[in-house]
Protein backbone atom coordinates (compact mmCIF):
# COMPACT_ATOMS: atom_id res chain seq x y z
CA UNK A 1 0.00 0.00 0.00
CA UNK A 2 1.37 3.24 -0.95
CA UNK A 3 1.74 5.58 1.83
CA UNK A 4 3.19 8.90 2.84
CA UNK A 5 4.34 9.62 6.38
CA UNK A 6 4.86 13.02 7.85
CA UNK A 7 7.76 13.30 10.63
CA UNK A 8 6.41 14.24 14.19
CA UNK A 9 5.13 17.94 14.45
CA UNK A 10 5.56 20.01 17.63
CA UNK A 11 4.58 23.09 19.88
CA UNK A 12 6.79 26.12 18.96
CA UNK A 13 6.75 29.61 20.05
CA UNK A 14 6.40 32.24 17.96
CA UNK A 15 9.30 33.34 15.80
CA UNK A 16 10.58 29.84 16.49
CA UNK A 17 11.11 27.20 14.03
CA UNK A 18 10.42 23.59 12.99
CA UNK A 19 11.10 21.02 9.82
CA UNK A 20 9.12 18.66 8.71
CA UNK A 21 9.67 15.69 6.34
CA UNK A 22 7.77 13.36 4.21
CA UNK A 23 8.66 9.85 3.50
CA UNK A 24 7.43 7.27 1.10
CA UNK A 25 8.35 3.64 2.51
CA UNK A 26 8.28 1.15 0.05
CA UNK A 27 8.09 2.99 -2.99
CA UNK A 28 9.59 5.58 -5.20
CA UNK A 29 9.34 9.29 -4.54
CA UNK A 30 11.10 10.22 -7.95
CA UNK A 31 8.22 10.99 -10.19
CA UNK A 32 5.79 12.44 -7.51
CA UNK A 33 4.78 15.81 -6.90
CA UNK A 34 4.78 16.71 -3.40
CA UNK A 35 2.94 18.82 -1.89
CA UNK A 36 2.23 20.13 1.74
CA UNK A 37 -1.27 21.23 2.70
CA UNK A 38 -2.76 22.36 6.31
CA UNK A 39 -5.56 22.42 7.52
CA UNK A 40 -6.91 24.83 10.75
CA UNK A 41 -9.83 24.38 13.09
CA UNK A 42 -12.77 25.40 10.94
CA UNK A 43 -10.60 26.65 8.27
CA UNK A 44 -10.52 24.50 4.75
CA UNK A 45 -7.38 22.86 3.69
CA UNK A 46 -4.98 25.84 2.58
CA UNK A 47 -1.82 24.70 0.27
CA UNK A 48 1.37 25.43 1.82
CA UNK A 49 4.18 24.84 -0.47
CA UNK A 50 4.82 22.14 -3.72
CA UNK A 51 7.85 20.61 -5.23
CA UNK A 52 7.94 19.00 -8.50
CA UNK A 53 9.56 15.37 -9.37
CA UNK A 54 13.15 17.04 -9.67
CA UNK A 55 12.78 19.50 -7.19
CA UNK A 56 13.71 22.77 -9.85
CA UNK A 57 10.09 24.08 -9.69
CA UNK A 58 8.58 25.16 -6.40
CA UNK A 59 5.45 27.50 -5.65
CA UNK A 60 4.67 28.67 -2.03
CA UNK A 61 1.28 29.76 -0.33
CA UNK A 62 0.95 33.70 -0.10
CA UNK A 63 1.21 33.15 3.95
CA UNK A 64 4.34 31.46 4.05
CA UNK A 65 6.49 33.04 1.35
CA UNK A 66 10.13 33.74 2.57
CA UNK A 67 9.19 31.87 5.65
CA UNK A 68 8.96 28.11 4.49
CA UNK A 69 11.26 25.95 2.23
CA UNK A 70 10.52 23.30 0.70
CA UNK A 71 13.01 20.90 -0.71
CA UNK A 72 13.65 17.28 -1.56
CA UNK A 73 16.21 14.69 -1.48
CA UNK A 74 15.54 12.25 -4.20
CA UNK A 75 18.42 9.49 -2.55
CA UNK A 76 17.06 9.76 0.51
CA UNK A 77 13.35 9.73 -0.88
CA UNK A 78 12.60 12.38 1.06
CA UNK A 79 10.62 15.71 0.58
CA UNK A 80 11.34 18.82 3.32
CA UNK A 81 9.39 21.65 4.68
CA UNK A 82 11.68 24.08 6.95
CA UNK A 83 9.32 26.56 8.28
CA UNK A 84 10.87 29.88 10.42
CA UNK A 85 9.18 32.79 11.77
CA UNK A 86 6.08 30.81 12.49
CA UNK A 87 3.14 32.41 13.86
CA UNK A 88 0.41 31.68 15.48
CA UNK A 89 -1.57 31.45 12.70
CA UNK A 90 0.58 28.80 11.24
CA UNK A 91 -0.85 26.02 13.65
CA UNK A 92 -2.30 23.44 11.67
CA UNK A 93 -2.72 19.93 10.84
CA UNK A 94 -0.13 19.64 8.58
CA UNK A 95 -0.18 16.69 5.18
CA UNK A 96 1.98 16.03 2.75
CA UNK A 97 0.90 14.63 -0.34
CA UNK A 98 1.46 13.64 -3.70
CA UNK A 99 0.87 12.49 -7.21
CA UNK A 100 3.01 11.06 -10.12
CA UNK A 101 3.07 13.28 -12.75
CA UNK A 102 5.50 13.42 -16.39
CA UNK A 103 5.65 17.17 -15.99
CA UNK A 104 8.02 18.65 -13.95
CA UNK A 105 5.76 21.07 -12.64
CA UNK A 106 4.07 21.55 -9.07
CA UNK A 107 0.56 22.69 -8.03
CA UNK A 108 -1.30 23.98 -4.88
CA UNK A 109 -4.50 22.72 -5.75
CA UNK A 110 -5.48 19.61 -4.08
CA UNK A 111 -7.70 17.65 -6.41
CA UNK A 112 -4.89 16.09 -8.28
CA UNK A 113 -2.83 14.56 -5.13
CA UNK A 114 -4.28 11.12 -4.55
CA UNK A 115 -1.29 9.95 -2.01
CA UNK A 116 -2.19 11.73 1.62
CA UNK A 117 -0.32 11.48 4.95
CA UNK A 118 -2.26 11.67 8.32
CA UNK A 119 -1.08 14.73 8.90
CA UNK A 120 1.04 15.95 11.91
CA UNK A 121 -0.10 18.65 14.16
CA UNK A 122 1.85 22.12 14.56
CA UNK A 123 0.97 24.63 17.12
CA UNK A 124 2.55 27.86 17.45
CA UNK A 125 2.18 29.53 21.07
CA UNK A 126 3.69 30.61 23.61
Amino acid sequence: QLQLVESAGGLVQPGGSLNLSCAAPGFNLDHYVIGWFRQAPGKEREGVSCISYSGDRVNYGDSVVGRFTISRDNAKNTVYLQMTGLKPEDTAVYYCAGFSFQHDVCTLITSPYSLWGQGTQVTVSS
